[in-house]
């Protein structure tokens, strides 16, 4: 059928270029007509029309477009809906606006920004390992989401934002660079957008006065409109239009006028500063602090945390032997172990490692005070590559020599000077933020116990030949001249052609292209070639092979032949090779086998030759060309010249893809093949991935557990060898024997190669291996050392003397939990469990728990260069900005950064950071703490809890003065002496919150224990409790004030306890201004005190609780009701009306408190059948109860008349509408029964509310 598609001139929006590019990349036929303008796109088939662009599309479109199966249409749909609902909707709103075809809505644009950042963030999450939106080729969905786009990429999305959706970004250009969808375009590239547009009101004004001046018939050309004659409705619906654009423009131009003008600065005054109150007693660091005579006014961080610390150290409660007879018995009670993961020596704690310490230190806290024997253990690691950076870098600083000047053992000697000025760093800031860890366990990766662990593991791995030497392709550094692991390797994403800073280049070099060359055939006709394109075209130098796929037809008649290296007498075999993809690109790959993991295992496959060309320095070498000796990306410039020179080039096309960056000396990594050390991991993953099925091993959340499997199951040889000076050297040694009946060997062969504790046992299984004597060998240690990650993932035993049977070994390994961050689960995680597997047969841990990842206030990876990185210090003293300046130009960032940092820190601390203390940061950071999501963290967020700091101050000292000096608690608080109703509600809150935390800490949900707490503190004590205590404490009943006070004072003590985790120093320093109950085991810290025990204070009362929540809502009614007359200061009678007894009885036992809560001068119950005094305001609780405040003689009555018909005729036009619902015959068929049943009770509320306003409005009348 012959089809026909009619497009309106104008076809640069969503509908068209979405039909357009559908037409584009489908083989179907469709005549496009773009004379004829209509108000929509329109497809004529016939005699069947469409004008619903998704319709056409459809019609126009391949299968291959819409999906085959039923699986990739559904996804298709889905993308499609998504680009009409949630791209181009909220596109539209922000663009039409800058095109000057709508006016500006402030508030509508804002609202749709927020929406297109969100779906923005959806869709680069789900393009983060794809190409395309679904499968591997283009799809309906990726032209339909592209179409949405193009406007914003063109005009809004400048390059500062594409950096937040760089996958987004990657997968728009390859989509709309695609030559169907730029033919769709009428375009050769499309050029993102360089500076995002913004509204401007006179050009707006400009367009609208031009459409207005284009004759009737044309007005809706734009619009794609038909020219029929308008009617007069319409022609007047215009006219008011037009009007109102004028009107708009006007006020527009007078607010642009207004704002030219100089306007007068209103000095505006500054918010008083929290008074800061400092600890001046003469108190010697571990002695108790002086907690004698008043308690200051307001809490101050600085007062509240001075000399804590030190006394709880001295005193020994961080050491597991506190409180024990003898720490290697079993503890009945349980024993609780955990490490905590060592920051590098180089470096400052970050907010990110203080989310660490902080979880690590309230769950070491909560096991403590249960009794159980508790071990932190603190340490730091060397941090080979980082560490040995700084100091090189600092060398250079200060006396500019470099490493090789003054040789290995001098330069391990600068870094142990340098680890003895700067190690304390890291200490003080754990100590600052409360860190109860037992520093006499403290260990350092290079200590000489820990370095006797890892000589012994490599000794004994490479015995049982799970460590061995060999030649393969590595992760090479060449600014570090080092092997690197793969977590020193930054994978950036590139969406396209980019310039990069490289180290050692002056300019900036091109990444992010696909560069096409051809390779002639030998012996083959005119013009036979063979394309192929790089992205790294250096590494075509050392081309050792072309590959093709087996079954590609075009490339069947060259099977066997070769390709001649045009810069070399280098004859190139062409081979067969399914790895191939025959759709992508040219469908034939060079094959570069000693530069590329992919070409290294085709290399291996063929048996083809392995051509190193680039050097440890990244020169050009053994080539064979005039290109030796160049820098790798120098050559990629000059090899192109000269291709082109020979006609050989054939294009460059822009390719997304990933460049990896060592994360240390930001230089582009180079893959080399280098004879390094190995380890093989097969048999302790496959024990590693065993232990988490089998539940030995628990990983929370549990959805790290694909994670583990999936690596682990395809778990690779690890390279375990750095070419660095500073770190673990690798205890083996190189023989050479001095006998002719011995081959002499080569350092890349292994079996010349002996591990040793030390020199002289390698001497003597090289003596023995080559059967000759000991003084015909000679050793030379190899120089690289181990990378730190293998220190490191022994610590578990090591740092407890493996492998000696040491007491503190067999005591605390296996240890109870791992806490860290789900980006070393590898990394580290995986490799503790694997070694301890090996080497103890043991499990290192029976649990670990990933904490969510910290991001700044606006979801950004903490990034120095971004000046988002803030020691949390800075957040618990407070520090200006010049002060966080400083600290970027003291650190070791790239003096081209530091201002970009600068800039970052102004934009977010302007002010710098106020003074929070330790326990609001503490407090903070695990109401954060969600399972499996990042953490925003906002520092100002943090600053409301130093006002829930000082609400919690205040409260313990309001009620320590109503306690009064001379109070004794009770010994054992008997809850049978407890009878006023009040007393039994805080009580059984108090019960509540002990159950909430404790189940919380158990399961790792942290946010469910700070919002139990606070709650308790804020909602529960201070707003509700100490309010009705204060009539208590004015009266004269002594038995009630007794029984309120030793309820008081237990929910104080039993707060504080529940809050040392959490807040230690503010609870430590309340704790100790409380009277003790007394008795032989008082305990002299709240952090040593017994955890409060959900059996101790099983108070839960379900009936208490329902009443008081009752009372509550009656009491919230009254206050609403008193602010609807404005009676702020005025105490008035208050009169509670009841139609059931147990409201009446409810109210009766919470009397004093409604009083007390409501502001009321009394509160009288009244029956069912009682009236309210006349005069009385009323307000419903709820269709059993409602409360009377007495008015007269306070309040204008007519006023008040007039308010309660307005409201009463509202509420009859509900009753009228649920009345028409429940009348209607299919009604009591077709609504389910729990809706009727909801209907119902909602009317008869409706009804009795009716009949009390009608009342009260009687009652006003009956006054007057």
């Amino acid at each position: 059928m012959h089809h026909i598609l009619y497009l309106p001139k104008n076809s640069e929006n969503y509908s068209c270029i979405k039909i357009l590019a559908t037409k584009s990349f489908s083989e179907k036929y469709v005549t496009t007509n773009l004379k004829d303008s209509t108000r929509k796109p329109r497809l004529e088939m016939g005699q069947m029309s469409l004008t619903e662009p998704n319709a056409i599309c459809r019609m126009i479109g391949t299968e291959d477009l819409w999906g085959v199966s039923i699986s990739d249409k559904s996804q298709i749909y889905q993308w499609m809906e998504f680009a009409d609902s949630r791209l181009n909707v909220n596109a539209s709103v922000i663009v039409f606006p800058i095109l000057g075809v709508r006016p500006q809505n402030k508030q509508e644009i804002i609202l749709a920004r927020t929406e297109l950042d969100t779906a923005l963030g959806c869709l680069d999450k789900h393009l983060r390992n794809r190409t395309f939106l679904c499968g591997n080729r283009v799809t309906f969905g990726d032209i339909a989401c592209a179409s949405a786009l193009y406007l914003p990429f063109k005009m809004i999305l400048d390059p500062k934002y594409r950096k937040s959706i760089v996958n987004v970004t990657r997968w728009f250009t390859t989509v709309v660079n695609q030559p169907q969808f730029l033919k769709a375009l009428k375009m050769d590239e499309m050029k993102l957008c360089k500076v995002a547009q913004v509204f401007d009101g006179k050009r707006y004004a400009e367009i609208q006065k031009q459409l207005k001046a284009k004759p009737v018939e044309n007005q809706n050309v734009g619009n794609g409109g038909d020219a029929k004659p308008k009617s007069a409705a319409q022609l007047k619906k215009e006219a008011k239009k037009r009007e109102k654009l004028e009107k708009f423009a006007a006020k527009k131009e007078k607010e642009q006028q207004k704002k030219a003008q100089p306007q007068k600065k209103v000095e505006k005054t500054e918010k008083p500063k929290a008074v800061q109150i400092l600890y001046e007693k003469d108190t010697k660091p571990g002695e108790k602090k002086d907690v004698s005579g008043e308690i200051p006014d307001s809490y101050s961080p600085k007062y509240v945390e001075a000399a804590w610390y030190q006394w709880w150290q001295k005193m020994g409660f961080f050491k597991p032997e506190y409180g024990k007879k003898n720490v290697y018995d079993e503890n009945p009670k349980g024993t609780f172990v955990m490490c905590l993961p060592p920051p590098n020596v180089t470096g400052k704690l970050h907010l990110g490692h203080a989310l660490t310490n902080t979880v690590e230190d309230v769950l070491t806290r909560w096991h403590r005070m249960k009794g159980e024997t508790t071990l932190w253990n603190p340490g730091c690691d060397h941090a080979g590559i980082a560490t040995q950076v700084v100091v090189e870098k600092r060398l250079k600083r200060e006396l500019g020599i470099s490493r090789h000047d003054i040789g290995r053992d001098d330069f391990v000697k600068e870094v142990w000077k340098w680890k003895e000025e700067n190690g304390s760093r890291i200490d003080k800031q754990l100590r600052s933020t409360g860190s109860s860890l037992d520093w006499d366990r403290a260990f350092f990766t290079m200590d000489e116990k820990l370095t006797r662990a890892v000589k012994e593991v490599f000794v004994r791995l490479h015995e049982q030949g799970m460590i061995f030497r060999s030649k393969r392709l590595i992760n090479w550094s060449c600014t570090l001249k080092s092997a690197i692991s793969d977590i020193e390797v930054d994978k950036r994403d590139l969406p396209g052609r980019t310039l990069l800073s490289v180290p050692g280049y002056d300019q900036k070099i091109e990444f992010g292209v696909l560069v096409s060359f051809a390779y002639p055939i030998v012996d083959g006709n005119d013009g036979d070639e063979i394309i192929v394109a790089t992205t790294r075209l250096e590494t075509m130098l050392g081309d050792t092979a072309v590959a093709v796929h087996p079954e590609d037809p075009k490339y069947q008649k060259f099977h066997g032949k070769f390709v001649k290296h045009p810069f070399c007498d280098r004859k190139i075999p062409i081979i067969v090779d399914k790895m191939v993809e025959r759709d992508f690109g040219t469908g034939a790959v060079k094959i570069t086998p000693s530069h590329d993991p992919n070409d290294y295992e085709c290399g291996l496959r063929h048996k083809l030759p392995f051509l190193t060309i680039i050097s440890d320095t990244g020169d050009i070498i053994n080539s064979g060309t005039k290109f030796d000796g160049m820098k790798r990306f120098n050559a990629r410039y000059v090899v192109l010249d000269a291709l082109k020179e020979l006609g050989l080039y054939r294009g460059t096309a822009d390719n997304p893809m990933v460049v990896p960056v060592c994360s240390r000396s930001k230089d582009i990594i180079e893959p080399l093949i280098k004879a390094q050390w190995f380890m093989d991991c097969k048999e302790p993953a496959r024990r590693a991935v065993e232990s988490v099925k089998r539940g030995e091993l628990k990983l929370i959340p549990h959805a790290h557990e694909k994670t583990w499997y999936m690596w682990l199951e395809n778990i690779r040889d690890w390279c375990i060898s750095r070419q660095l000076w500073w770190g673990h050297r690798i205890p083996a040694y190189f023989a050479t024997v001095d006998d002719p009946k011995v081959d002499k060997g080569e350092k890349t062969d292994g079996n010349y190669w002996f591990s040793g504790r030390d020199e002289n046992e390698a001497r003597a299984k090289a003596a023995k291996k080559f059967n000759v004597e000991i003084s015909k060998i000679t050793l030379e240690q190899d120089e690289d050392v181990l990378d730190t990650w293998f220190s490191s993932g022994l610590l578990p035993f090591s740092i407890f003397g493996w492998p000696d049977k040491t007491p503190d070994l067999e005591r605390f390994f296996p240890g109870t939990l791992l806490e860290t961050g789900h980006d070393i689960i590898f990394f580290w995680v995986a490799r503790m469990v694997m070694f301890s597997l090996q080497m103890t047969d043991k499990l290192p841990f029976t649990e670990v728990y990933f904490h969510a990842m910290v991001r700044d206030a606006h979801g950004r990876k903490m990034s120095k260069s971004l000046g988002n990185v803030i020691d949390p210090t800075d957040v618990i003293n407070g520090t200006t900005l010049e002060q966080l300046h400083k600290s970027l130009e003291n650190g070791n960032l790239d003096p081209r950064e530091i201002e970009k940092a600068k800039a970052g820190q102004k934009a977010d601390y302007p002010n710098g950071i106020p003074e929070c203390g330790s326990d609001a940061l503490r407090f903070a950071l695990c109401a954060y703490t969600c399972q499996g999501r990042n953490i925003n963290l906002d520092v100002n967020r943090i600053l409301g809890y130093r006002h829930f700091c000082n609400k919690l101050w205040n409260a313990v000292k309001f009620a320590t003065k109503s306690l009064g000096q001379n109070f004794q608690p009770w010994i054992k608080f008997d809850i049978t002496k407890i009878d006023n109703a009040v007393d039994l509600w805080i009580l059984n809150k108090l019960s509540c919150a002990v159950k909430t935390c404790e189940n919380g800490l158990k399961s790792y949900q942290f946010p469910e224990v700070t919002t139990a707490v606070y709650n308790f503190w804020l909602y529960e004590l201070c707003d509700v409790y100490l309010e009705c205590l204060k009539p208590v404490f004015f009266g004269t009943d002594a038995l009630a004030i007794e029984t309120s006070k030793n309820t008081l004072y237990t929910c104080l003590e039993t707060a504080l306890r529940l809050t040392s985790p959490l807040m230690p120093y503010i609870s430590e320093e309340l704790w100790q201004r409380l009277p003790r109950r007394g008795g032989d085991d008082e305990p002299p810290s709240v952090m040593v005190a017994d955890w409060p025990a959900t059996e101790d204070h099983d108070w839960v009362d379900d009936e208490i609780d329902s009443n008081m929540e009752f009372v509550s809502n009656v009491v919230k009614v009254a206050r609403s009701l008193r602010a609807d007359y404005n009676l702020t200061k005025t105490k008035v009678d208050l009169y509670v009306r009841c139609s059931d007894d147990a409201s009446a009885s409810a109210v009766d036992k919470f009397s004093e408190a409604i009083k007390t809560l409501s502001y009321s001068s009394k509160v009288e119950i009244l029956k069912k059948r009682e009236q309210p005094p006349v005069g009385c305001a009323v307000a419903i609780v709820n269709d059993k109860c409602d409360v009377n405040l007495m008015l007269k003689g306070v309040i204008d009555l007519e006023k008040e008349i007039a308010k309660l018909q307005k409201k009463r005729a509202e509420n009859d036009k509900k009753i009228c509408a649920l009345e028409a619902k429940m009348a209607k015959p299919e009604y009591k068929s077709k609504v389910p029964e729990s809706v009727q049943k909801a209907d119902a009770e909602k009317l008869q509320q409706s009804r009795c509310e009716s009949e009390k306003m009608l009342e009260a409005g009687k009652n006003f009348a009956t006054m007057l």
